[in-house]
């Protein structure tokens, strides 16, 4: 009611400006012609013409009405430069920031309803550089001052600051204008005073702030290296620390553009995806759901059969993939394509020089242009008493300390309930071994929507895995030679013994030992960046699971293009990295695949939107297949058929994902893939039901009502 109260009290100003021909008055003419009578009322009663004129001002520009313009040169004629500069330079900023205010309480939530993805992306920009944009606009009569009021409004920039950048920007403009009037008798048109050389003026004004800024940039950037001494000349152009995905990519994208650039690792080429991570895991994920399959050959007609196999035989192939893929990332491949690989250790000793401690026991120091820190990540190993004595695994060691053993553990725990704890914990349990995952929180993958969570329960306890959400884990004990992990729930304590303890509740930025705290890079928890990914020195990048926010193998390939472009090409243009379109898989079987907002995003960030569900049992292939747990689950705005984000459980989620993904990335709606031929039978005709499924909810009702009529018609 208040909202609708504004609205009236706007219209009624509007009309009646309208409706009594208020325009007419506001113009040049009829101001030469009442300037003699304005000059004898305001010497009759000063204090009363000067408050009249000024409620008249405030109001005019706190409803966006025209006439400003003619009310500041009046000022000009009517009380001379002074009085009168000092008259509408507060009027317009108070009027101004009460358009400014009413925009704001009017509009500011449904605009951010409505286009909240958008306005997130422009209400950083404003967070951070908001007063100067405000005042560059100031600065530059031509930008129609009510639109700026009105747009500002509509972002998160402070009321006070409005004020006060108003207050500046517009006070010289205003002097100009008001000076203008008081020789109002030589002016016969508005354009005698802005012309295009006191415009182009403005213009110029308008990119002081800008110009300001640069300096002050340039001045912090002096003061950050003004301990160092930098190199006259440099051995290399990049140096890039860590051979994982964001350090390989980051080095052939500087070959590629033929930049001497060096590529340091400490261990094995190919970091923690190839040696210990998606790899791996996927090659063991995949014996045990063939152990699996074997196991219900029925659903397929044919005998089911407890698998026999070796353990120390699945593990052998999990090596075997291994070094298979080794050579795609290895030393001599990377040499072939031009850059410098060093085996050894890398510490940044200056923001130019890097010092190698090599495998061959050399030191060596090379100067460079520029840094890409890609350290990568580790297991979060948690402060459990006695955990020491009884001995555990991560993701990362698991490999080599299992692929050692003969039979698998038969009693395992899988500490944490998150992708990898999820993924190893179904694996292990189909291969045999009684598992336990233990996870602190009331439920397994916290940052899925509620029934994806629930289909993740059931599909880990349909595999044998005994799954105790909402406990703690608050020690280990050795118990008559027998390990046990002590557990805490609702104030009780128990403890469960176990053979081999598997540590997955997350993974670390590997952020000690490479000249960082030296340097003063800032860290928190991953190496702090900017959105170009630049560390406190503009010439130091990072990018990867030591720069986040997300640790995934693709995303640490996607933040290398921006680390190497901006760090080889940033004079000239640097780009901010995009995290627009991210997707992941959780590879449990079926597969749970995710890109853009879920529901529980939705509603944590303000966004409406709506759902269409399309459930996989219904769909020809997923039959055929019997695979037909699972669903699209697609997210839109009200009544529109973009894609604000999409989660697919089932069968080769991740491959169905891609399509959505492709259509979020060049914002192409529902419609569009409605529209695109899907072979049949396939599991990405989901895809396209999915989509049916959200035109069908879409039916123009109205419209199909006359069609109908007209069919009736023409059948006669």
């Amino acid at each position: 009611m208040k909202k609708l109260l504004i609205l009236v009290l706007f219209a009624v100003a509007i009309a009646c400006f309208f409706y009594f021909d208020l325009g007419s008055q506001l113009t040049l003419a009829n101001l030469k012609e009442q300037q003699a009578a304005f000059d004898a009322q305001y010497q009759a009663n000063p204090v009363l013409v000067i408050a009249i004129f000024f409620l008249v001002y405030v109001v005019t520009t706190a409803a966006s009405l025209p006439g400003a313009l003619i009310l500041t040169l009046a000022a000009g004629a009517l009380f001379g430069v002074v009085t009168g500069t000092i008259l509408v330079s507060f009027a317009s900023s108070i009027g101004a920031t009460i358009a400014f205010l009413s925009s704001r309480y009017l509009f500011r939530d449904a605009v951010k309803s409505r286009f909240g993805d958008r306005l997130r992306a422009i209400d950083k920009g404003v967070d951070k550089d908001g007063p100067f944009y405000l005042l560059t606009l100031r600065l530059v009569p031509v930008f129609p001052f009510f639109l700026i009021n009105l747009l500002m409004g509509l972002t998160p920039i402070k009321a006070r600051t409005f004020y006060i950048v108003s207050q500046i920007g517009m006070f010289l403009g205003t002097l100009v204008y008001v000076n203008a009037g008081t020789q109002l008798a030589n002016i016969d048109e508005v354009s005698d005073i802005g012309s295009p050389a006191l415009l182009l003026s403005f213009a110029a004004l308008g990119v002081t702030p800008w110009i300001g800024k640069w300096i002050v940039s340039g001045m912090k950037r002096r003061k950050v290296y003004a301990r160092w001494t930098k190199p006259k000349k440099y051995d290399r152009n990049l140096v890039v620390i860590g051979a994982g995905a964001a350090g390989l990519v980051s080095a052939y994208i500087a070959a590629t553009v033929k930049a001497k650039v060096t590529l340091v690792e400490s261990s094995k080429m190919g970091g923690d995806c190839l040696n210990y991570g998606c790899i791996p895991s996927k090659a063991l994920i995949k014996s045990a759901k063939v152990a699996e399959q074997m196991r219900n050959g029925d659903v397929y007609g044919l005998n089911k059969v407890e698998p026999e196999y070796s353990f120390k035989a699945v593990m052998q192939r999990v090596h075997d993939i291994i070094a298979t893929i080794e050579p795609h990332d290895s030393v001599e491949r990377y040499t072939d394509l031009g850059v410098d690989v060093v085996k050894g250790y890398a510490t940044i000793v200056d923001p130019w020089t890097v010092e190698i401690k090599r495998e061959d026991g050399e030191t060596q120091r090379l100067t460079t242009r520029s840094i890409v820190i890609a350290t990568g990540g580790r297991p979060f190993i948690p402060d459990l008493p006695g955990l020491e004595d009884v001995g555990y695994v991560t993701s990362d060691t698991l490999w080599e300390e299992f692929g050692q053993m003969d039979d698998i553990p038969e009693r395992m725990i899988v500490l944490g309930g998150g992708p990898i704890g999820c993924e190893l914990s179904q694996a292990f349990a189909r291969l045999g071994a009684k598992v336990v995952q233990i996870e602190r929180a009331d439920r397994l993958l916290a940052r899925e929507d509620d029934e994806v969570a629930q289909l993740a329960l059931e599909a880990q306890q349909s595999s044998g895995v005994e799954i105790l959400t909402g406990h703690d884990a608050v020690g280990c004990e050795l118990v008559d030679g027998e390990k046990r992990l002590i557990l805490s729930a609702d104030g009780e304590e128990k403890s469960i013994a176990f053979d081999a303890l598997v540590i997955a509740i997350g993974r670390s930025a590997r952020l000690s030992g490479f000249g960082l705290e030296e340097l003063g890079i800032e860290t928190d928890r991953t190496v702090v960046t900017d959105e170009h990914l630049a560390t406190l020195y503009p010439n130091i990048f990072a990018a990867g699971d030591v720069a986040g926010p997300y640790q995934f193998t693709h995303v640490a390939s996607h933040q290398a293009w921006y680390a190497s472009v901006n760090a080889l090409f940033g004079q000239f243009r640097k780009f901010k990295a995009d995290y627009r379109v991210i997707p992941w898989t959780t590879f449990i079987d079926p597969e749970i695949a995710r890109v853009g907002l879920n529901e529980q995003d939705a509603k944590a960030q303000g966004v409406a939107y709506e759902v269409t569900t399309y459930q996989l049992h219904e769909l020809d292939r997923a039959i055929a297949d019997s695979a037909t747990q699972g669903f699209v689950k697609i997210l839109t705005p009200p009544g529109k058929d973009k894609i604000l984000g999409v989660t697919i459980v089932g069968d080769h989620a991740g491959e169905l994902l891609a399509e959505y993904v492709l259509a979020m990335k060049y914002k192409l709606g529902l419609n569009k893939i409605l529209g695109t031929i899907h072979t049949y039978p396939t599991m990405a005709e989901a895809n396209k039901y999915a989509a049916g499924e959200w035109k069908r909810d879409h039916a123009p009702e109205g419209l199909l009502r006359w069609v109908e009529r007209y069919h009736g018609w023409r059948r006669g």
